[in-house]
């Protein structure tokens, strides 16, 4: 496999970010995890974190070097999250567990696979046109599905940003996989929150991510969303793919050379504003409780593989 990768988180106006991303890939196989904390329920960012830890952790165990089924890949470990979250909160007799959106892919054989649960987002692109787009499991959405309002009112309803489907909640999700897509050489694939989306219209997107350097192409549209979020913004998070080496970017990865049995993840780069960083639960906070939730499930449930 050879592709260009890039992701980055910026905080944004709010006081804590309680977005996580991570991607991880072996010789043949390539994930990409977003996940969205949901700020109105306590600790999000622990939801998320479990999220983009439970699919990273499993997909370096089983893409050796390749995943028997994406597709059964990403839905049993998306609900492994919310079943994860779920006993935990009974165990400890919390009022309100922890929730979270979730967009996750998967590329493996040149074709991508795509599951999601809540308003997190993924979309896919060729030669500069919107091939896919995930569609929102939101308030919104789902009236503009019911003819209740138009297209131009779900970007200032007062619930755009009511989710309806969640990881954590009080219902079993409804996990949305995508069909198959093959991608071609110089693709490009974002994922990101709706703090991203959110702030910046779908033209605009599509504008900027064409773009000869996803790197650049993914900084100019946080800095996009942080310009236009100003103080009423979310914390805004994406990562960028570019399929291929059509571009011949010095940043490209080639996996031509990895061992088969090895793997490469890289998790949650935060770009903090001013470079400061105010944390109400901090990284070692967050790891313990994911280690406690872990045991809490292995102790009832097996392990889904």
């Amino acid at each position: 496999m050879k592709f260009t990768i890039f992701q980055n988180s910026r905080q944004g106006p709010r006081p804590h970010n309680q977005d996580r991303l991570a991607y991880s890939y072996s010789k043949d196989a390539l994930l990409l995890v977003v996940a969205d904390g949901m700020g109105g329920h306590r600790h999000g960012e622990i939801a998320a974190q479990l999220a983009v830890t439970t699919m990273t952790e499993a997909f370096q165990r089983l893409a050796v070097p390749t995943l028997a089924s994406p597709a059964k890949f990403l839905t049993e470990h998306i609900q492994q999250i919310h079943d994860s979250i779920d006993q935990y909160a009974q165990e400890n007799e919390m009022l309100e567990a922890p929730r979270t959106t979730i967009v996750a892919a998967v590329v493996q054989r040149g074709m991508l696979y795509c599951a999601h649960v809540g308003d997190s987002r993924l979309y896919h692109y060729r030669d500069g046109h919107l091939l896919f787009r995930t569609e929102d499991h939101s308030v919104v959405q789902s009236l503009y599905n019911r003819g209740m309002i138009s297209k131009d009112d779900m970007t200032t309803h007062p619930y755009r940003h009511k989710v309806s489907n969640c990881l954590g909640g009080d219902v079993a999700p409804k996990i949305d996989l995508a069909d198959r897509q093959e991608l071609v050489e110089g693709d490009t694939i974002l994922l990101c929150t709706d703090g991203v989306w959110g702030a910046v219209a779908d033209n605009e997107i599509k504008h900027i991510l064409n773009n000869p350097s996803i790197a650049d192409g993914i900084t100019t549209l946080l800095d996009h969303a942080e310009t236009a979020s100003q103080q009423q913004g979310d914390n805004m998070s994406a990562i960028g793919l570019q399929w291929g080496d059509k571009l011949s970017s010095h940043l490209a990865v080639s996996t031509v050379t990895m061992a088969l049995g090895a793997t490469t993840t890289i998790m949650n780069p935060v770009t903090q504003p001013n470079g400061e960083q105010n944390i109400d639960f901090s990284d070692d906070d967050i790891e313990r409780t994911i280690a406690e939730i872990q045991l809490a499930l292995s102790k009832t449930k097996s392990t889904r593989t």
